[in-house]
């Protein structure tokens, strides 16, 4: 994996964490989802404004930002609804366990090849993650629970929009380009025009317009932040995409659960039993064979 995309999903990691923790810890999940995305709508208002030419994105890329818009609504909605009913322990590992699935379509759908080496990586990142959120502290039946059933959704919302937008980023990047905005950032602004709308619909389910004016007001700086590293992180994730298979710049991006141990042994005075630590050295070991060996 080049030197250059390893930096870009490393930082992209960290900003992930980031906001899946301040997500986390709101009063109402799903309402603060809806916030932040509605924030971040306005912020990518000035990338169309730079300007681009719609006919010079091809057809199909077109379908992928409507595919995206869908599966990051789902997302959205689904991750909110775990995080509502599970804990982070739980819901957090289950939905970004995608480097154990993604290869397995990623390798007849895109054509792409993952080294024995690289599958090891993969495989130490997964258990690495799994090990530092749940410590091993989680029981068969937590599995099963509504918490857990959101989480299996939504990694298989992640899995499609890893496929999708991998896919879009290829099609763009060999396409002729004379708008001043970033090709990857139009992509992104205009899949988050439609996926906002999308998104307000299906929290409109568990939420009220009220909660999210009353959350708007009380957690509104947070979500202003928010929104910005959520576009941040995301940009340098498909930009990443463009050099370096999916299997490995998912794989990599995994790291998130190793920075939110981080962040939660600094703020919140979070303590680290040896399976964590055990789990840290699983996930740097499998990002270090991903990086150099794959």
């Amino acid at each position: 994996m080049p030197l250059y995309a390893l930096g870009l999903v490393l930082i992209s990691a960290l900003l992930h964490a980031s906001w899946n923790v301040a997500t986390k810890g709101s009063s109402s999940p799903t309402a603060f989802m809806l916030t932040m995305e509605g924030v971040a709508v306005v912020l990518y208002l000035p990338v169309l404004a730079l300007g681009f030419v719609p006919a010079e994105i091809p057809r199909e890329v077109w379908f992928c930002i409507g595919a995206s818009a869908v599966t990051h609504s789902l997302y959205a909605y689904w991750l909110t609804r775990g995080y509502a009913h599970g804990d982070l322990s739980l819901v957090y590992p289950i939905a970004r366990s995608t480097p154990a699935v993604l290869p397995l379509l990623a390798v007849p759908l895109l054509g792409e090849t993952v080294s024995w080496l690289g599958g090891l990586g993969i495989g130490l990142v997964v258990v690495g993650m799994w090990a530092i959120q749940t410590e091993g502290r989680l029981r068969a039946k937590e599995f099963l629970s509504t918490g857990a059933i959101f989480a299996y959704l939504t990694l298989l919302t992640t899995v499609v929009y890893s496929l999708v937008d991998k896919h879009a980023v290829q099609l763009l990047d060999a396409a002729t380009w004379t708008g001043r905005a970033p090709r990857v950032l139009v992509y992104i602004a205009l899949f988050e025009l439609m996926f906002v709308p999308l998104f307000f619909v299906l929290a409109m389910r568990s939420v009220s317009v009220a909660e999210v004016l009353k959350t708007a007001r009380s957690e509104g700086k947070l979500a202003i932040a928010g929104a910005a590293i959520g576009m941040l992180s995301y940009a340098l994730a498909l930009e990443a995409l463009r050099s370096a298979p999916v299997s490995y710049v998912v794989a990599v991006r995994q790291s998130s659960v190793l920075f939110a141990a981080v962040l939660g042994a600094i703020w919140l005075r979070e303590r680290s039993g040896w399976v964590r630590m055990l789990g840290i050295a699983a996930t740097i070991g499998g990002v270090a064979v991903i990086s150099f060996y794959a």
